[in-house]
């Protein structure tokens, strides 16, 4: 059973609009939180299916209503919330990546907090027992492998398997006006990979949610999908929250899904800097001009090159508006610097493939292929994906 909150989402912005310090005139509409009502917000269509029922959260540091967290708007409202999950980087967001989240308990309010990044990924029987309804409240990002996809997956998951609600609270997806990228092969899936779609979805979590239910991917159950309000797929999205500690603005978050492929390399995209996936650089004065210095940091406590002076590209000089206008993962970054002569620089090859959703990337890399070579190799299963990806849309 599935039952869809409706909404309109046709809000209008105005072209050459100003977000923050950035401008746009390329035809896709940058909105903010002003412009859109996150379903985080709209209590009105989803508090009354919580009365007199035990309800558990999914939630980090993006799970506001406006100034307030959710566990905080929802405690007012006088909703009995036992149980708090934690994804990776923590209920507060602070951890480093890949970190193991500790159990633990809200300081604030004294509700436990279950770890859902650690030895169990995925919510047990235990854990859900005592538990009628689970709210998934989470900002996504938009790229297939950013962890609180697998984290939506499992709890929803669980919840069919342990005859609970699951209750997604839909937020805008800042990379969802384009798809793009290698399609998942099923044999490569992983925690950074589970579903067979490509590395830029340009879905959000509810619509993905419905695609995962939908196309038998977990098993039957009572989903709910609260929409977002304002937001459609021909327009970007300038988050009020950082969304991991490593993607600090709008910039970061649109270049993720082309750096994202430097993480299992010698190359530092700048963790342990304030140019975090703005930069990309190595301890070799040949990469580049441009120069930085990893040092430990908030969310990157023991960062790549540490303390080492990293030479290469300094892509802060890219504007918003030339990445918007390409509508596609940047690929020159990979093919420059992870080359034919270049591939050793590729540390762990079985991440990469990981990470790729397949051994055809790093291959193509090592023959050498072009650019566009490289892209037609996965039109057809893009094009497959499309054609599954429209059932399932909520926005224009």
């Amino acid at each position: 059973m599935s039952f869809v909150c409706s909404c309109q989402a046709d809000k209008e912005i105005a072209g050459n609009a100003v977000v923050g310090d950035y401008k746009t005139d390329v035809g896709l509409k940058v909105l903010t939180d002003v412009d859109v009502a996150q379903g985080a917000e709209r209590t009105e269509l989803y508090v009354p299916l919580l009365a007199d029922n035990r309800i558990a959260v999914v939630v980090n540091q993006t799970s506001f209503i406006g100034k307030t967290h959710l566990v905080d708007s929802l405690l007012s409202l006088g909703v009995n919330i036992v149980k708090i999950f934690a994804p990776e980087h923590g209920f507060r967001g602070e951890d480093d990546a890949g970190k193991i989240v500790e159990n633990g308990k809200d300081l604030k309010t004294g509700l436990p907090i279950i770890s859902l990044y650690g030895k169990m990924k995925k919510p047990t029987s235990e854990m859900l027992k005592g538990i009628d309804v689970v709210i998934f409240d989470i900002q996504d990002v938009g790229a297939r492998f950013y962890t609180y996809l697998s984290t939506m997956h499992y709890v929803i998951e669980s919840c069919f398997e342990n005859d609970k609600t699951c209750i997604i609270l839909d937020r805008p997806n800042p990379n969802g006006y384009y798809v793009d990228g290698p399609v998942l092969n099923s044999d490569y899936k992983s925690f950074v990979g589970m579903h067979t779609i490509p590395v830029v979805h340009g879905m959000t979590f509810g619509e993905l949610a419905k695609m995962i239910v939908g196309e038998g991917w977990v098993g039957t159950g009572n989903l709910v999908v609260v929409e977002c309000e304002g937001f459609n797929h021909n327009c970007t999205f300038d988050l009020p929250i950082k969304p991991s500690p490593n993607l600090p603005n709008l910039q970061s978050i649109l270049l993720y899904p082309s750096l994202c492929f430097f993480e299992p390399t010698e190359y530092s995209i700048g963790r342990g800097t304030n140019m975090q996936f703005q930069v990309l650089g190595i301890p070799d004065s040949a990469a580049g001009k441009f120069t930085f210095i990893p040092q430990s940091m908030p969310g990157a406590s023991s960062p790549k090159h540490k303390g080492v002076k990293c030479y290469g590209e300094n892509l802060q000089k890219i504007s918003i508006d030339d990445i918007l206008k390409n509508k596609e993962i940047d690929l020159s970054y990979i093919i420059a610097h992870l080359g034919k002569e270049n591939i050793s620089k590729i540390t762990s090859v079985s991440f990469f493939d990981k990470l790729a959703g397949s051994s055809e990337l790093r291959t193509a890399l090592e023959h050498g292929l072009s650019e566009q070579e490289i892209r037609n190799q996965w039109q057809p299963q893009l094009q497959q994906f499309n054609s599954i990806r429209q059932k399932y849309l909520l926005y224009d």
